[in-house]
């Protein structure tokens, strides 16, 4: 158990993963030492053998969850080999499940503007949520990081904004002139009223003037699908997804779009590729006569 607490502690202050990550790395190497504390075998004494083993017995798990526990696996014994508490990787020749990745759900251009446009007519309280829509498509935002947004962060002479993604890392997103002015108008003629004479740095505020939540998010954003009419599955992501999608369809390079996003690793964001190669074969198979 000390081991696994430096562990969570790496993962904490060297690594930067957030509590909900740190805590899924730490259920999964607990039972990973759970089954080796049955066979009497130390962590740091554990073989490939003993590691194929416990593959072996989670193999009832589904495949997204196996292979997020060998994930979890290497981290942990790459830091042990960093921490010379072992001399060998016991995980070399063991290959995680192969999995198809399925493609996000994303707007069209058409449909994602009938929902921000939704927000009308304009008042206190849908001017802000005109102002979070516009934001969130316009910047490719989390919904994290867009709650998140404080007055600092925002530089609205230069269009751009400061958003803090997974693990704290800040990323300057730039953001066109709709989300400006839906921003400007929100600062100008909601916040303060919305406020209410509290002291806050959080741009988007709750009709209680407090940190708006994701629940608080949620509920908004399922009145604007209902008023737009749009009879699909859509999450606070899918502005995210569509973004993404929008701008590689547009002829974005994929490098830029990464840097947009904030993913360290390409291959996240090359799975936007593959949802407009998707949109390319389905115009094809419905419009071609040959299709």
């Amino acid at each position: 158990m000390d081991i696994l607490d430096e562990f969570t502690n790496y993962l904490r202050v060297e690594r930067g993963c957030l509590e909900n990550t740190v805590k899924a790395y730490e259920t999964d190497i607990k039972k990973y030492t759970e089954f080796l504390s049955v066979h009497g075998i130390d962590v740091c004494n554990a073989s490939q053998h003993d590691v194929h083993n416990f593959v072996a017995s989670i193999v009832s798990l589904a495949p997204s969850s196996r292979a997020r526990i060998i994930s979890s696996l290497r981290t942990f014994y790459k830091f042990l080999l960093s921490e010379d508490r072992i001399k060998k990787m016991p995980l070399d020749n063991i290959e995680s499940p192969k999995m198809k990745r399925p493609l996000p759900f994303v707007l069209s251009v058409e449909e994602m503007e009938r929902l921000i446009d939704s927000a009308e007519p304009i008042t206190c309280i849908t001017l802000r949520d005109r102002a979070m829509l516009e934001t969130l498509y316009a910047a490719g935002l989390r919904i994290s990081e867009l709650l998140s947004l404080r007055l600092s962060d925002v530089f609205l002479s230069e269009n751009l904004l400061m958003a803090r993604g997974k693990g704290g890392k800040e990323r300057i997103v730039p953001i066109g002139n709709p989300a400006r002015y839906y921003i400007e108008r929100y600062l100008r003629d909601s916040r303060p009223i919305l406020k209410k004479g509290k002291r806050t740095e959080y741009l988007f505020l709750s009709v209680r003037g407090n940190h708006l939540s994701r629940m608080g998010f949620w509920k908004i954003l399922r009145r604007y699908i209902v008023i737009s009419g749009i009879d699909k599955k859509i999450t606070p992501h899918t502005f995210r997804h569509s973004f993404a999608t929008h701008l590689l369809e547009g002829g974005a390079d994929l490098r830029i779009v990464q840097e947009l996003l904030g993913h360290s690793d390409i291959q996240t964001t090359e799975i936007y590729t593959h949802i407009d190669r998707e949109r390319l074969k389905e115009a094809i198979r419905v419009y071609h006569p040959r299709g």
